[in-house]
């Protein structure tokens, strides 16, 4: 089943609350997520209440997974992770989203799975810093 798209009230990611956006396009945005512990990981969301990967047509998937991996590289290229991560879950919040996370020795929990219990949550880098740095390496993609 398809699921109807558009804007879902109660959605947090339709209609967030306070989040970090490091850039918007017309189908997707980019967000610095609030993991303590976790430098540098990010959410791509699709903008319209979309459930499943498989509810977008081929263009819009490919749109997606574009940005997906340009933001993969320009967090390689910015930070210099051991390694990079990336989830689609959304089980908890049924709104299609990637986590696409850059992971460090000095992560909360490495080299176990982001979703265990974190050692710590300690960052190694300024939040807000990151976030300018982010943005401007982010503006180069395309906006729809």
């Amino acid at each position: 089943m398809i699921f109807t798209r558009g804007i879902s009230v109660g959605c947090g990611y339709c209609a967030p609350g306070n989040e970090t956006v490091l850039w918007r396009g017309d189908k997707c945005r980019v967000i610095l997520a609030d993991e303590p512990g976790f430098d540098g990981w990010c959410r791509v969301i699709w903008n319209e209440h979309v459930r499943e990967l498989s509810d977008l047509d081929e263009a819009e998937r490919g749109h997606l997974m574009g940005i997906v991996a340009k933001l993969e590289r320009t967090l390689i290229g910015a930070l210099q992770p051991v390694k990079m991560n990336l989830a689609a879950l959304g089980t908890a919040a049924p709104h299609l989203h990637f986590h696409v996370i850059p992971r460090f020795e000095t992560d909360a929990n490495f080299p176990d799975p982001v979703w265990t219990e974190r050692r710590h949550r300690n960052s190694r880098l300024d939040r807000n810093a990151l976030a300018d740095r982010l943005r401007d390496a982010l503006q180069a993609l395309p906006v729809s």
